[in-house]
């Protein structure tokens, strides 16, 4: 009779375990189907949240600068523009790969899919005068000398020349960026804009 009361106490017993290693199971099931989810919806966030950071960072890098321009300049029309313009020279440099170029033109591809051109010269001064600021202005030009994109830029005073002493050279370069597959880049030219003496 011991036997048949511990069989008979033993089957709901062992049936109660039974369901809550069931009901166990289910709820770790359920819990760990609810953690990778979070984790999922976690990890779609970032991945948005530090795309959308790139985009703005790419943007930003994208975005056209205003020209610089050269306070208090000598320009085209004033007095003493005919006579100093001549005598500061844009020659193509001593190590550009292409002879008989004017300028030496150099294009790569950027990360944002556009392609960059970098235009250098060196510049000559034989003013007599010590040049303290220079603006130079790069253009591409098409097939039919039209500007297809252009870049003003300072290069003197510049990181490499504080000032340009008479009979000196000094290297310099602008780059231009923006461009596409499509566009007609025939040539470039470099002229100076601007220029300031002592």
């Amino acid at each position: 009779m011991a036997s048949k009361l511990n069989m008979g106490t033993g089957g709901p017993v062992t049936a109660t375990m039974a369901a809550d290693r069931t009901m166990a199971a289910d709820r770790t099931l359920a819990d760990e189907k609810s953690r990778t989810t979070l984790i999922i919806i976690v990890a779609a966030i970032a991945a948005v949240f530090i795309a959308g950071l790139f985009y703005l960072l790419m943007r930003k890098s994208a975005a056209p600068t205003p020209p610089a321009t050269l306070q208090g300049a000598i320009r085209r029309g004033a007095p003493d523009w005919e006579k100093y313009n001549k005598l500061i020279v844009l020659d193509d440099p001593g190590d550009c790969p292409e002879d008989g170029s004017r300028f030496c033109a150099y294009e790569s591809k950027r990360g944002l899919g556009d392609i960059q051109m970098t235009l250098r010269a060196t510049v000559r001064n034989f003013t007599g005068r010590t040049i303290t600021g220079l603006e130079v202005t790069a253009t591409v030009i098409d097939h039919q000398d039209q500007a297809v994109r252009q870049r003003t830029r300072i290069v003197v005073p510049s990181s490499g020349a504080g000032e340009l002493l008479p009979n000196k050279t000094t290297p310099i370069s602008v780059t231009i960026d923006g461009f596409s597959d499509t566009d007609d880049r025939a040539n470039v030219k470099m002229e100076v804009t601007g220029f300031t003496l002592r």
